[in-house]
């Protein structure tokens, strides 16, 4: 299926962590400042609280140094469910590619369940229809353009940090 046509992406991943540490993973700044896209997430854990990332320092100089000046906010959305620490639904919007923003909202659901010998599953869901540019990143396409290797990458790091104290840069 082609970004164009595709509307939802599900990614899962196990991760030897407690469902707490995994949802703080997802919703603290001090942790997603660390992995993946190093973004400081801002949510208000409530339905119809918002949700924002705003770019770390270096993310911000790194993207500078290429020409690319970012927006107070490179992605935001909007709460819709908050179960901590089982589910997390939220919208979502990447405001950093003038492109990309002109695609509507998109759809997260994280579910965390926990399993025996504390393990759990984590399985990220984003519906995309309507939104072919934000799919082609989110499914790592746009790497060779230093877009990084979308959800499966974010995720690894997640489960490599939890499980071993490091990210991938270490």
């Amino acid at each position: 299926m082609n970004a164009a046509t595709e509307t939802a992406a599900v990614y899962r991943v196990y991760i030897k962590a407690s469902p707490q540490a995994i949802w703080d993973a997802i919703t603290k700044s001090e942790w997603t400042e660390r992995y993946g896209y190093t973004g400081l997430v801002d949510f208000d854990l409530r339905p119809g609280g918002g949700y924002k990332v705003t770019a770390t320092e270096p993310f911000r100089k790194e993207s500078e140094a290429r020409g690319s000046e970012l927006p107070e906010f490179i992605i935001d959305g909007e709460v819709v469910e908050a179960d901590p620490p089982h589910k997390l639904v939220h919208t979502f919007r990447i405001l950093m590619d003038s492109e990309m923003a002109k695609e509507p909202y998109t759809r997260i659901t994280y579910e965390i369940k926990e399993l025996d010998d504390k393990v759990c599953s984590l399985t990220l869901t984003h519906e995309l229809e309507g939104a072919p540019r934000v799919a082609s990143l989110v499914r790592g396409e746009q790497e060779e353009f230093g877009a990084g290797g979308g959800h499966a990458w974010v995720l690894s790091e997640l489960k490599t940090m939890l499980e071993t104290g490091k990210v991938f840069a270490d």
